[in-house]
């Protein structure tokens, strides 16, 4: 077998693995692909949210100019699959759920350990909000962040408005 019937038209890899097995989970064909080798425990207490951005971009750069990824580690069960379900999720503004099946529907055995299930539950309203924001007007995102006082139809009261307020207040409280 050749190794373009092998490949399949991959052009790049992202190597998921952790310091003890980067002997044998490695770049072996760095003039064939182009390699992001992450350095990620297969461990509930580990931090995988940090490595969706870097991963997301080197997929996205791939995919852009008409390449292919294969996204593996040791057994390509629980940190290749997150980071997988992670990119599907900020993508495709899936949910995780959505994106987990979509994932399992391809390879059935993925099972990402407790700990990134709860990072991925949790990033489902990080990538959320930065789509609700990206889908925000220019108009709308100037007015909600330039809401300064003495602004018309800023939310903050100035200080003479507070003076009147206050004089209002003691006015009402005369007139009692």
């Amino acid at each position: 077998m050749s190794r373009g019937s092998f490949t399949q038209g991959v052009t790049h890899i992202v190597c998921v693995r952790q310091d003890i097995e980067a002997n044998f989970i490695k770049p072996n064909f760095p003039h064939t692909f182009r390699y992001l080798v992450l350095d990620i425990a297969d461990n509930p207490v580990e931090n995988i949210i940090r490595f969706f951005p870097t991963t997301k971009e080197f997929i996205d750069s791939c995919l852009a100019t008409g390449g292919k990824v294969l996204v593996h580690g040791n057994a390509g069960i629980s940190r290749s699959a997150a980071l997988v379900i992670a990119y599907l999720m900020e993508t495709f503004g899936m949910k995780y759920r959505e994106a987990f099946n979509h994932v399992q529907e391809r390879r059935f055995c993925i099972n990402p350990n407790v700990g990134f299930v709860h990072q991925l539950q949790e990033y489902e309203a990080i990538y959320l909000a930065k789509l609700t924001i990206k889908m925000m007007s220019p108009m709308q995102l100037g007015r909600s962040f330039s809401l300064q006082a003495g602004v018309a139809g800023s939310r903050k009261r100035s200080l003479e408005e507070d003076e009147d307020f206050g004089a209002m207040q003691v006015a009402a409280a005369h007139n009692r």
